[in-house]
């Protein structure tokens, strides 16, 4: 791992030596390096001993042609006056060009086969089907909870897309309370200092408040929400009102919390593109993180390194609000677990997020059926579900061309907006399916942690994340919010409802591009929403 951080600093300080027409420091990295700075530096880092292909800080499945390109082709543009070539189809060959309407999150990747095309649909039934409890005579259904969120994960994951917060009397299933406390002995202390937890929960309420049970046990309690106005007034005398929640727990079960949980609310985050995302080299992540800032930009992006749930290797998480989930079926294992309280061969728990203490809900009866294996949801099922995430497209960019856009795409690169939300990797070679294999694909995120400051902590660590920090969610389908899910809820807590909102609760390292944004007028400001819409 040292050997991969020097590597990682050579690389910057190279990059940061580039070619003088590319230079421009609010651009972060891939500012121009030349191809005889990518052979060597790439010889360096590949002699040696191997390091674990989740950390590896090379691109060893691209021949130096081949770099050469990716580095060329992902170098943020200086040109604002016509789109980029290839920029309509932001998630590569598999971006989907059907009508940008309500179903536009649920699309298939266009480059799939016929074959995998049936896969992806039964896929799609499974991850519409809702779970019933135990016993019941549908014995491939049962084994819900016993304490849940939801039935279904698409009851989560609203029409493949964003969740919201509770609004009057729409329920929390879309949002939750993650609820975590640090370690309190020794012996916790060297878990999480190996990586084998990221964090610990709450002894009695597990890792997730959990408001719904089935039938003769009692839900753990009710989130509850309060909002308290801030009125922000920009420069040119604009007034924002800005939410901003406070969070509690009413109704609990069986007693109180642990005095040192923590709350963190968590939203349901868009499922497109997610198999792209799983499929960029962990070099062209782990190259971008600068945890000690020395290019003395502000920006201190950094991986979140977590454990593989099926090797126990050190990885790269890359899924999550916080960074960390290594996998997509890791992703799938663990809603399935804590959300529905389905067992599966990653996450073998047939009660789920119950912990010892609840005991009534350990008496209730579990759905493993011995002729269907050791769990409720088999490997077939996994298999399924796994593959539909991996294979839902992102949409094809709208309006790209408009001056308005993109007057607003060359706002959102001045500003600095690119040094967190990169905009373009291309994916690796040797992938398991071929239809993500060297996809140039435009997701505006680095995948990195970073600190957004106090107005949006949450004050709960999870493993390399501390209470302040988060990774820089990708920006593709976020114009479609609105005409997918019906609302306008942004942030990992639904807290702001317009993008203008999202971007004034930029704080820490987002605080310079915040206050660029706050201080531009008020057609700049438009015009950079106009682009945000295109997405």
């Amino acid at each position: 791992m040292r050997r991969s951080l020097d590597y990682l600093r050579r690389l910057r300080r190279v990059e940061d030596c580039g070619l003088p027409s590319q230079h421009n420091p609010r651009y972060g990295w891939h500012r121009g390096l030349s191809l005889a700075a990518v052979v060597a530096l790439t010889a360096s880092a590949l002699a040696g001993a191997p390091e674990p292909a989740g950390l590896a800080t090379s691109r060893a499945d691209l021949t130096p042609k081949d770099l050469a390109r990716v580095v060329a082709i992902t170098r943020p543009t200086r040109d604002f006056s016509r789109p980029e070539q290839f920029e309509p189809m932001q998630g590569g060959a598999g971006t989907s060009r059907k009508g940008a309407n309500k179903d536009a999150f649920s699309q298939s990747s266009a480059n799939i086969t016929f074959e995998e095309e049936g896969t992806f649909k039964l896929g799609n039934a499974l991850f519409r089907k809702n779970w019933v409890s135990s016993p019941s005579s549908t014995q491939a259904s049962d084994g819900l909870g016993p304490l849940f969120n939801e039935r279904a994960c698409q009851n989560c994951h609203l029409k493949d897309g964003r969740g919201h917060p509770p609004e009057a009397d729409s329920g929390t299933t879309s949002m939750f309370l993650r609820l975590a406390r640090q370690a309190s002995t020794e012996a916790e202390k060297a878990a999480l200092a190996a990586r084998k937890v990221l964090n610990f929960p709450d002894p009695v309420y597990g890792s997730q408040l959990q408001e719904l049970a089935v039938p003769g046990l009692r839900g753990e309690g009710r989130m509850r929400v309060v909002y308290q106005q801030q009125k922000v007034t920009l420069p040119d005398g604009t007034e924002v009102s800005l939410r901003k929640p406070s969070y509690s727990v009413d109704d609990l079960a069986d007693g109180p919390l642990d005095p040192h949980t923590t709350l963190s609310p968590r939203l349901t985050p868009p499922m497109i593109g997610l198999g792209l995302v799983e499929q960029i080299a962990p070099a062209d992540i782990l190259g971008r993180a600068d945890p000690d800032d020395r290019n003395s930009d502000g920006i201190s992006g950094k991986p979140n390194i977590v454990r593989d749930g099926q090797t126990g290797e050190p990885t790269l998480g890359r899924f999550g609000w916080k960074a960390q989930t290594p996998s997509i079926r890791q992703q799938a294992a663990d809603a399935f677990a804590g959300d529905i309280g389905i067992s599966t061969p990653e996450v073998p728990k047939h009660w789920g997020d119950c912990t010892a203490a609840e005991k009534n809900c350990l008496a209730m009866a579990n759905g493993a059926q011995q002729r269907l294996g050791p769990v409720e949801a088999p490997p077939p099922v996994m298999d399924l579900v796994t593959f539909y995430s991996q294979n839902l497209a992102v949409p094809a960019r709208r309006d790209l061309d408009k001056p308005d856009v993109l007057a607003g795409k060359k706002l959102f690169y001045d500003m600095g907006c690119i040094s967190c939300h990169t905009p373009k990797f291309v994916t690796r070679r040797g992938t398991p399916n071929k239809a993500q294999a060297f996809q140039l694909i435009w997701p505006y995120s680095d995948f990195l942690l970073h600190d957004m400051g106090p107005g949006l902590a949450d004050g709960q660590a999870v493993g390399d994340a501390t209470g302040s920090e988060w990774r820089t969610p990708p920006l593709w389908g976020i114009g479609l919010t609105e005409t997918v899910n019906g609302n306008t809820f942004f942030l990992h807590d639904g807290r702001a409802r317009t993008l203008t909102e999202a971007i004034l609760w930029h704080g820490g390292e987002g605080q310079k591009a915040r206050d660029r944004f706050a201080t531009a007028d008020a057609p700049d400001r438009a015009a950079l929403v106009k682009f945000l819409e295109s997405l």
